[in-house]
């Protein structure tokens, strides 16, 4: 039989959960890089050490980031250092992250059931319940991915995580999943269809592990893709401004309107700027400066004006291009000068991201009244 003091303790620690959650904005998807080692947890150092990227085929000059004394595959340095995303600590450091800038949902990546990253998904899981955070998955381009093959690994992730806690099902979609697929052009809309389509061969339509899926939008008129394949909705993922068709801000409004014609949900992805030199020394074009705040600012206002009802992050900690919020220090090494965010103190980024998702709620509100 319980005590008097177990019941009260159940009570008020539930109720303080129900309080965090009115905090959050889950209708917020913010990637989460969950790729990182280091040799005290993982017997080396899995990220923070990379390859520099080729330009292409004509470019045979190889070198490698070792990840070892403070030389990272990174242009900023992490306030937490190169920590392991094995590491009970730095998960739940994270977590309380997340929790302070009001986001609601973070998105794993997703390689393989086998691959380094599939070791720290429960942990994560864990920890995010803990804070009233909510799990879904990013299904990378792992090598033999195909629309049956996606199938299997929503299935296994369904299995295997959908009936933890922390596993996001969305109120507004029939209590269903979400899953990002990226890179979804690499196949066909013809073979997406009969994963995606009811009467599809391999059909996930109706049956226990049908979901929402988000597929990524990148070049102009690519509205027949997305028809004809039966995705749910696309995202534009990219931190780059311009980079792409879709992760255009000025092309927000009207993709949310074809959106709305055609029974599809739009996600636009706000970053607060980009930089990758220290993988891709040859991708200067693609760099976007932070400008202080103002850029990560501009991103979100005009997600928010899209009319959009959910609005993706990218990211949370994707130390390789730049787009993180995650707090970075200032820092030199033997090796390199990392840059920072200047006057801005490092937990900037998540006090902006807090800021604007307010926002976003209260906008949402409105509309819905």
């Amino acid at each position: 039989m319980y005590t008097l003091s177990v019941l009260l303790l159940f009570f008020f620690t539930n109720n303080a959960n129900a309080q965090t959650n009115k905090k959050l904005n889950y209708n917020a998807f913010c990637f989460y890089y969950n790729w990182y080692g280091n040799p005290a947890y993982d017997g080396k150092y899995i990220h923070w050490a990379h390859p520099v990227l080729t330009s292409g085929p004509a470019d045979t000059v190889f070198s490698y980031i070792p990840g070892y004394d403070n030389n990272i595959a990174a242009n900023y340095y992490p306030a937490l250092g190169t920590y392991s995303s094995n590491d009970s600590s730095v998960v739940r450091a994270h977590m309380k992250m997340i929790q302070k800038a009001g986001i609601g949902n973070i998105v794993l990546t997703w390689w393989t059931k086998d691959s380094f990253t599939a070791q720290s998904i429960k942990l994560i899981m864990d920890e995010a319940e803990e804070k009233g955070i909510r799990v879904s998955f990013h299904i990378e381009p792992f090598s033999g991915r195909n629309a049956l093959t996606t199938r299997q690994a929503i299935q296994y992730i369904m299995d295997t995580y959908g009936d933890h806690p922390a596993f996001y099902r969305s109120e507004n979609h029939g209590n269903k999943p979400f899953f990002f697929i990226y890179d979804s052009y690499l196949t066909t809309a013809t073979d997406w269809s009969a994963l995606l389509k009811s009467d599809g061969k391999f059909t996930i339509r109706n049956t226990k592990y049908d979901a929402v899926l988000i597929g990524l939008w990148v070049s102009q008129d690519e509205e027949d893709f997305f028809v004809q394949s039966g995705f749910d909705g696309f995202y534009t993922y990219f931190a780059s401004s311009g980079f792409t068709y879709g992760s255009t801000p000025a092309n927000w409004s009207g993709m949310q309107k074809w959106a709305e014609e055609n029974n599809k949900i739009f996600i636009p992805c706000v970053g607060p700027g980009y930089i990758d030199t220290r993988v891709r020394p040859w991708n200067n074009v693609t760099t976007r400066g932070r400008e202080g705040g103002n850029y990560y600012d501009a991103m979100f206002a005009r997600a928010i004006q899209s009319g959009a009802l959910y609005i993706g992050i990218t990211s949370f900690n994707e130390w390789h291009e730049g787009t993180q919020i995650e707090p970075a220090n200032p820092f030199r090494s033997s090796s390199y000068l990392y840059i920072d965010y200047a006057s801005k103190k490092p937990d900037f980024y998540l006090q902006r991201t807090k800021y604007w998702l307010r926002i976003f709620k209260k906008r949402r509100k409105l509309e819905s009244n």
